[in-house]
């Protein structure tokens, strides 16, 4: 990679660079009525580890639907075959889901902030999470909204099918 540094006039300075690229993806489900919040982190957004990650989450927790975005992998028949009632948000409109709020908390947290390696961000991101997660009443006043509550029976009969 060419990089322009500042230097001395006429001397060229070379400057070893080591760029690394490492993702990981927090998967996170947000209650916003009771105030809980259900996380992992998955290796890619593809649709086998997504139906993993759903399958844990219908076993271990009482969430009966889960609203998102149209992606491609939140489409896929591994993802519908797990059992759990699946809300479409219509297309681009990322504020009517309640997790991007949690998203912006999380990321207001961690901006600005150098990390060692990707395990240490997503060390600091779970510190973060857990103690939003104590404090249920937080969670709800970022994602409990009253249309959700007035409106879940009616969006768990209509997506039922």
């Amino acid at each position: 990679m060419v990089r322009r540094v500042w230097g001395r006039r006429g001397i060229k300075v070379r400057q070893p660079l080591q760029l690394v690229y490492e993702w990981m993806y927090l998967f996170m489900v947000v209650d916003g009525r009771k105030g809980k919040l259900y996380w992992t982190w998955i290796d890619s957004m593809k649709a086998e580890m997504l139906s993993a990650a759903l399958n844990g989450l219908k076993h271990n927790t009482d969430v009966e639907a889960v609203v998102w975005d149209g992606a491609r992998s939140h489409r896929s028949n591994l993802v519908h075959e797990v059992g759990l009632q699946l809300i479409e948000l219509p297309r681009y409109s990322p504020e009517l889901n309640p997790a991007e709020r949690v998203f912006e908390e999380i990321r207001r947290w961690i901006e600005g902030k150098v990390y060692g390696s990707i395990k240490d961000k997503a060390e600091a991101v779970d510190t973060y999470l857990t103690s939003l997660e104590s404090k249920p009443h937080r969670v709800q006043a970022l994602a409990g909204w009253d249309w959700i509550e007035q409106n879940t029976p009616h969006l768990l009969e209509v997506y039922a099918a």
